[in-house]
């Protein structure tokens, strides 16, 4: 672990290239999170939304969408560790849903064409995204299986909308439909994480908010982190936005005043539901930091951390599996988070939300940073991640 603790003139650093961000109008304000050993800095930019002078506030909240999938990651691991779960075994026993599955031979081919699953789907299959479950991202809108996810509104988004549906029976209208791929065999993102949310909530007998909140987001003081944000904190969710570039101008893309995170969802979803708030998801990300232990708390166990950040995607299968150009360089897929493999870097893990939101931690330096915005990163990324991580590093003291 290097020594030293955080650069003055790097973290004057980052506020001003944060800060530039937000004079340009890429986005209205922003939040971010530097820490390592006992030193945390935070920068508050801007404000929350562009119809409203109110300033960005410290714990304004965010939609972290797809930060949303290491909580529901560590939520499974917690009943592995209880030996409720076991990462190698069938997950038939407690969604009978996926027992007994047919397997397109074809991605674009008729629902019919299929031919038995050669084995059971398991919990690594899900935390690896190897469950032959997921986003299908050719061009495919007109494919019989990707016309039938649509139909039954089973993977609505990106995140918005929510699917309708409540748990139990998103799984059942998800189990009349063949898988895409054989178990173990290609990474397919997204869709897993909420069949991991559907199994938490039926091995511990909670519902999987309630199981979050008592053992884990309770446990770590993440009072802010929901599938939903209550009346008496409204005034603190931040307004999302995309890019419209036929108006050359930001639009709001989940108006507050019908935002669907406004009420509980029908289906806690555990790809990307939650919102939070900086100092809520840099808890999260210091406990996985200290091997499982923020404080006085323990969470999992070291050896629990230590598999989910490790490279669980052999090259075939990362060669077999396209998500955007480059995402495979350097890079692995843990237990439900992403991991550095190659370079300077190597054994830093962590993830980020569509919605603008991103969180890296560093054992080898002892480090974490995380990011808070609302401009979606598609069509057109807004380019503040990669420079956030660039400024980031500099306020690392060696």
């Amino acid at each position: 672990m290097a020594d030293g603790g955080l650069d003055p003139e790097g973290l004057c650093g980052l506020r001003d290239g944060l800060a530039s961000h937000v004079a340009r109008g890429t986005v209205p304000g922003l939040v971010a999170a530097v820490a390592r050993g006992a030193e945390v800095h935070v920068e508050v930019v801007g404000r929350q939304r562009l119809d409203d002078p109110a300033p960005m506030r410290r714990d304004t909240l965010f939609r972290i969408t797809s930060m949303t999938k290491p909580v529901t990651a560590v939520a499974a691991m917690l009943l592995v560790e209880e030996g409720q779960l076991r990462l190698d075994e069938p997950v038939d026993p407690f969604l009978p849903e996926l027992a007994d599955r047919k397997v397109l031979r074809r991605l674009d081919g008729p629902l019919d064409d299929t031919e038995p699953a050669r084995r059971p789907i398991t919990l690594r299959d899900l935390l690896t995204f190897r469950a032959g479950i997921g986003m299908i991202l050719e061009p495919s809108r007109d494919w019989p299986i990707q016309q039938a996810l649509d139909g039954l509104q089973l993977m609505t988004g990106p995140p918005m909308p929510r699917t309708p549906h409540g748990a139990d029976g998103w799984m059942a209208r998800l189990g009349t439909l063949p898988l895409m791929h054989q178990p173990g065999e290609r990474w397919m993102y997204g869709s897993a994480s909420d069949i991991v949310g559907v199994l938490v909530a039926r091995v511990s007998g909670q519902p999987f908010d309630r199981f979050l909140h008592e053992r884990l987001l309770g446990p770590l003081g993440m009072a802010d982190t929901d599938f939903y944000v209550p009346p008496g904190k409204r005034d603190r969710l931040a307004s999302c936005y995309r890019y419209d570039p036929a108006k050359g101008a930001l639009v709001d893309q989940d108006p507050l005043a019908w935002s669907q995170w406004v009420r509980p969802p029908a289906f806690p979803a555990g790809k990307d539901g939650l919102v939070s708030t900086i100092d809520d998801y840099l808890a999260f990300g210091r406990m996985l930091l200290g091997g499982g232990r923020l404080g006085s708390v323990r969470i999992l166990q070291p050896e629990t951390v230590a598999a989910m950040t490790t490279d669980q995607i052999t090259p075939s299968q990362k060669a077999a599996s396209p998500f955007f150009p480059g995402f495979w360089d350097g890079r692995g897929w843990g237990l439900g988070l992403s991991v550095v493999t190659e370079g300077e870097t190597r054994g830093r893990f962590g993830w980020d939300g569509g919605f603008g939101t991103s969180w890296q931690s560093d054992p080898a330096l002892d480090f974490t940073g995380v990011l808070m915005t609302q401009r979606l990163v598609f069509p057109e990324p807004a380019g503040i991640d990669r420079d956030f991580w660039t400024l980031a590093e500099r306020t690392i003291r060696h």
